[in-house]
């Protein structure tokens, strides 16, 4: 038997390897031998995991800084990942995103789900946009972009490095342009008949988020003739598709001005400027404010950031989103309409629909839960990672 060239690395013995076996992606640091080898090894390294037995269970990606210590990559008997590998799984993923979608945006690559742990990667044209939010990705990014051009054919690839997950695998910040030249202007994405603009360069996470196209497309079914209110509104993603359904008026509500500025270039690519107001605000003290003017809505939607993005901040979050139902829920008109998201993944569907109902309770109203939505399926869920599963859209008939 050839000997493989990689460091090894060992499950403790009292750590079962069934989960790694069937399909489990993470080794954690408490669940392996370390020693003054393994805390020497370089964060990105490839090794080899060994269970207990010495018997090669994974291929794994290895950080000694993070709590997740390996990131499960293939088979133990596949050597270093290199263009080639990339290739193939880039590959796989471009099949998938091409039988789902005519054009060319989308997310391409979902981490863990489509065989490249801790990496995102989302396309906008010619254009495609890469997370590495794991230290092992982030040392073969080379390779990775070299793969995703030759696979894809686009001809500008940016580095986004603003992932929360970088701060934990202790990466820079630094973002860059991988090849080709950044774009000088937002990009326009057509969903659902509405018109997005995407800063690639400047906006949250990749510049666009696509994991709502399909309750973006929803929430237009009970837009015709609506009064809108979308709250935490980023670029206006459901504002706009509301607009596209036949709203009669939609209002966003966010922080950000730029994001607010690009909801309504979008609403005038779609000439229907004249449709949508934006308030640049604190989302709660606005919903306070609504509810104190007595203001009422058709529809009213709240897709905030995540409160929740740790089980650390999960009993916090959930007060958050109680909150934020109990805030939103006043100002839906009687057989209005009420959309609470959530993307925390240490928030499951349960405990959220639970902190929703309670927070409609408070107010005063009784809900039907009309909808579930979740991610678009080119955001897949890897069945024995339930944080892949993250985003939750409740649909609510008041």
């Amino acid at each position: 038997m050839t000997l493989s060239p990689l460091p090894v690395l060992r499950l403790k013995p009292k750590t079962k390897p069934q989960a790694i076996r069937r399909g489990y992606p993470w080794v954690y640091s408490n669940e392996v031998v370390t020693d003054r080898r393994t805390r020497a090894m370089t964060p990105g390294s490839i090794a080899v995991l060994e269970d207990a037995d010495r018997s090669p269970l994974a291929l794994v990606g290895v950080n000694p800084n993070s709590k997740i210590f390996g990131r499960v990559l293939d088979d133990p008997t596949v050597g270093a990942p290199d263009q080639a590998w990339f290739e193939t799984r880039i590959r796989r993923a471009l099949d998938l995103r091409e039988r789902l979608f005519d054009t060319p945006f989308y997310r391409l690559i979902h981490a863990e789900a489509d065989g490249l742990p801790g990496v995102i990667i989302d396309r906008f044209g010619d254009v495609a946009v890469i997370q590495p939010n794991a230290a092992w990705a982030d040392l073969l990014l080379p390779d990775m972009a070299a793969a995703l051009a030759k696979v894809t054919g686009v001809t500008t690839i940016l580095k986004n490095a603003g992932g929360r997950g970088r701060v934990l695998e202790g990466l820079d910040a630094d973002d860059s342009v991988l090849l080709g030249t950044a774009p000088e202007a937002p990009i326009a994405v057509e969903m659902n008949g509405a018109t997005y603009l995407a800063d690639v360069t400047g906006g949250q996470k990749t510049g666009l988020f696509y994991d709502q196209r399909p309750n973006h497309a929803f929430a237009a079914r009970l837009a015709q003739g609506a009064r809108v209110l979308d709250v935490f509104s980023h670029v206006g993603g459901f504002a706009l598709a509301a607009l596209a359904g036949g709203a009669d008026q939609a209002r966003c509500v966010d922080g950000s001005e730029a994001a607010l500025d690009l909801a309504r270039r979008g609403a005038q690519q779609m000439g229907a400027s004249d449709r949508l107001t934006t308030t640049r605000g604190d989302a709660f003290a606005t919903l306070g404010e609504l509810g104190d003017a007595g203001s009422l809505f058709d529809l009213v939607i709240c897709d905030p950031p995540a409160f929740a993005p740790s089980h650390k901040a999960r009993e916090a979050g959930l007060r958050a989103y109680e909150r934020v139902a109990r805030l939103s829920a006043p100002l839906v008109e009687k057989g209005g309409f009420l959309v609470l998201c959530s993307c925390s993944h240490a928030v499951d569907l349960s405990a959220f629909t639970g902190a929703c109902l309670r927070g409609i309770g408070r107010a005063g109203r009784r809900a039907q839960l009309i909808h579930t939505g979740q991610a678009g399926a080119d955001h897949p869920l890897l069945p024995q990672l339930a944080e892949s599963g993250y985003l939750k859209a409740l649909f609510f008939r008041l």
